[in-house]
């Protein structure tokens, strides 16, 4: 996959039945949280199917930046730690490239450093709001110099007395709630947050496996908390990252529309928090199978079969969007196939993500032929056995999510669809156009 900065165009055309088993990359979520709670750690962590994406690649230049030691041997990745505390000034700017994670969690964990340290990012990240972590780690008594709207770049300056928080968040948000976290494990007493439905809980489940107090509830009103106990010692642990599946629904969604086909996935992550776009699939009628569910490393991994099917339009309820969040362009795509309408409700979350994502997919469908409307919060998508063509390339805007979702419609539409920048993907699923010719697509990029 071509990583430069200059666009790359890519054609996906009419796929033969797909066939085999494939692995996905590892879960980005817990590949960057794998990073940083080993560098905070005593002793050695070592992690085995780390994802390779830029992403990723910019939380391990930036905790090798503040002290930490990373080292890849083969195919597993080694960090060193300097434990809660130990992490130094960095000598130059940290730049996240596409990676809101990392940007956000790293705000938290340098909230809690008497250190100046300078965040920035590419284009598409440098246009995403950080004003919801800046607001509640500032709390702390860290400051930050933002641009209009708490954009990067930004200027982080922490605090050496980091106060615990008592923090109730407006949304549900597995970074939000994270940064809060990592501030907190440097604070003395203990620090809680509150967001008003379960978001993924990733950081929750590998502090635990690192040996932090940890407690969660869950209120009657479904609100979630978590409460932590500050200034533990971590222990460098072995982490194995299982295949990550916001990645593994572009092969799913392929497999399930295009016809005659049956495919595996191995060793998926399906911690119930992330598993919406499967349960969703198979509302609409998908055909994928559940096996060899196991246990790694405190989360859940099962193996996916998934198999061709005729879908139908249901209502996917606001409540399950934290559970499939990164996963409604792909969804929407499924949609444009299923018999009837689909209709996508709560994506406000949706417009700040890599690109507006609500609107992106809408207008991409319409220039398609497919029926499709982005209303408020909602995305509606008219399906049936469409026709789906399209004549100028979709504009992806920087958004590996969208440039994936359209490459995977041109697998089972009439003609072939062409996204103007295919460069995003490698942030997050590098040689996804070469897993998806393995097993039966028609893509290629165009120089």
């Amino acid at each position: 996959m071509h990583t430069g900065a200059t666009p790359l165009k890519a054609v996906s055309a009419k796929a033969k039945p797909l066939r085999g088993t494939v692995t996905v990359p590892g879960d980005k979520s817990i590949s960057h949280r794998a990073l940083m709670f080993g560098a905070l750690a005593v002793g050695e962590t070592s992690i085995t199917g780390l994802l390779t994406g830029e992403d990723v690649l910019r939380t391990a230049a930036a905790m090798t930046a503040l002290g930490a030691e990373v080292e890849r041997r083969g195919q597993i990745w080694h960090v060193w730690g300097r434990g809660i505390g130990g992490l130094r000034e960095p000598a130059d700017v940290l730049d996240m490239g596409n990676s809101g994670t990392s940007a956000r969690l790293i705000a938290g964990l340098l909230s809690a450093y008497p250190f100046t340290t300078f965040l920035t990012g590419d284009a598409s990240l440098r246009g995403r709001p950080m004003e919801r972590v800046i607001k509640p780690l500032s709390q702390t008594g860290a400051r930050f110099v933002a641009r209009a709207g708490g954009r990067l770049p930004m200027a982080i300056t922490g605090s050496s007395l980091t106060a615990p928080l008592s923090y109730v968040s407006p949304i549900s948000s597995a970074q939000v709630k994270s940064a809060v976290l990592l501030a907190g494990l440097h604070a003395p007493g203990a620090t809680t947050v509150t967001e008003p439905a379960p978001s993924r809980d990733h950081t929750e489940r590998m502090l635990r496996y690192f040996g932090a107090d940890l407690a969660t509830s869950l209120g009657q009103d479904g609100a979630y908390s978590v409460k932590l106990t500050g200034q533990p010692e971590l222990t460098g642990r072995p982490v194995v990252v299982p295949a990550d599946p916001s990645s593994a629904a572009f092969p799913a969604v392929a497999a399930i529309l295009v016809p005659g086909s049956s495919i595996t996935i191995s060793n998926v992550g399906m911690n119930p928090l992330r598993t919406g776009l499967f349960a969703t699939l198979m509302e609409m009628g998908a055909d994928i199978q559940v096996t060899n569910a196991r246990d790694e490393a405190g989360e859940p991994v099962a193996d996916l079969v998934v198999k061709s099917s005729r879908l139908h339009g249901v209502t996917v309820p606001a409540e399950r969007a934290p559970s499939m969040i990164d996963e409604y362009p792909i969804l929407a795509v499924a949609a444009a196939f299923a018999d009837g309408e689909t209709r996508m409700e709560g994506l406000a979350e949706l417009k700040v993500k890599e690109s507006d994502r609500l609107t992106a997919m809408a207008e991409g469908l319409q220039s398609c032929g497919i029926t499709a409307r982005a209303e408020g919060d909602t995305l509606t998508v008219r399906g049936g056995r469409t026709r789906a063509t399209n004549s100028a390339p979709i504009a992806v805007n920087l958004d590996h999510r969208i440039a994936m979702s359209f490459l995977v419609l041109g697998m089972a539409a009439e003609g072939a669809i062409t996204v103007d920048d295919a460069t995003a993907i490698a942030t997050s699923f590098p040689d996804f156009i070469g897993l998806m010719n393995g097993l039966g697509a028609d893509m290629r990029e165009i120089p």
